[in-house]
């Protein structure tokens, strides 16, 4: 099989408003949620997304509690932005709010890098021309990605 990166490395990011930790102690550890809100997100299958976080290499879920669950990451936004909880979310989707200070990023040290995204498919020696030019194609996107 051959892989070609589709992008950066991914990373979550947990954020919250400075007003909602005006009066709280942020998060130091995933545990530490349990004694806030959070906004929780259901998926297509009806099943609630369990945050992801990462110690030593190893895998640590969190099932966290809240006022509120939503089904769509951008209404889980609105509803952080409006103070009403602690959210987890992919960075590329908050990254603006982090750096205007709209939102703080806790748990920093607990999401590290993701793989990035990869189109994966199996060596050939002639490859369909269509296939050929959509591999190039993925090929240069990948690397315009990494340039900028």
């Amino acid at each position: 099989m051959i892989a070609i990166p589709l992008g950066p490395a991914r990373r979550y990011a947990v954020v919250a408003t400075p007003t909602y930790f005006e009066s709280r102690e942020p998060p130091k550890v995933p545990s530490d949620l349990m004694a806030h809100a959070c906004i929780r997100t259901r998926l297509p299958n009806g099943a609630l997304f369990r945050w992801q976080f990462e110690a030593e290499g190893q895998p640590v879920h969190a099932d966290v509690e809240g006022p509120i669950t939503l089904d769509e990451a951008s209404l889980a936004r609105i509803a952080v932005l409006d103070g009403l909880g602690i959210g987890f979310f992919m960075e590329s989707d908050v990254r603006e709010d982090i750096e205007t200070g709209r939102l703080v990023r806790v748990l920093d040290a607990w999401t590290p890098p993701l793989a990035p995204l990869c189109l994966y498919y199996p060596s050939r020696r002639n490859p369909p021309a269509a296939f050929k030019v959509f591999v190039d194609l993925a090929r240069e996107l990948a690397r315009s990605s990494r340039a900028s």
